[in-house]
């Protein structure tokens, strides 16, 4: 199998990490440490993504000394770039090193979120994909 032939939604390993606008950066930082990820996808209440927070947009407030309790809605990455489950994987492979971005919401045809790959999950399906070709070619 090509990789040009995976796609964006054979990596989607489990649901979406979301939040609503109105809550905490305290809150989202808790969500993202007790989940494992390195971002949040800000959603409406009927799933569309509104926005993204990432550990990059959490070293932000930090270090610009903004309080912890500040909506996450107003310090999000608004209205980020995303993928359709359906897109090939190099397509997502292009908007990451293109925006020198870690973290791609994936969407379905609707626009509600339906999980987030990351550099770090494209990077362990490639990883994959070349050991078994070359078990195939030894």
């Amino acid at each position: 199998m090509s990789y040009y032939s995976i796609k964006v939604s054979e990596l989607i390993k489990r649901p979406p990490v979301t939040m609503l606008p109105t809550a905490t950066v305290e809150e989202a930082a808790r969500l993202m440490y007790s989940e494992g990820v390195g971002s949040v996808v800000v959603t409406s209440p009927e799933g569309m993504v509104l926005g993204i927070f990432t550990e990059k947009d959490l070293v932000k407030v930090v270090g610009g000394g903004i309080p912890l309790t500040t909506k996450v809605g107003d310090v999000m990455t608004k209205n980020p770039i995303t993928v359709r489950a359906e897109d090939a994987l190099t397509k997502a492979i292009l908007i990451l090193s293109e925006r020198r971005i870690r973290h791609l919401p994936v969407v379905d045809k609707e626009g509600r979120v339906r999980g987030v790959i990351s550099a770090r999950d494209i990077a362990l399906t490639l990883k994959k994909h070349l050991e078994e070709l070359g078990e195939i070619c030894d």
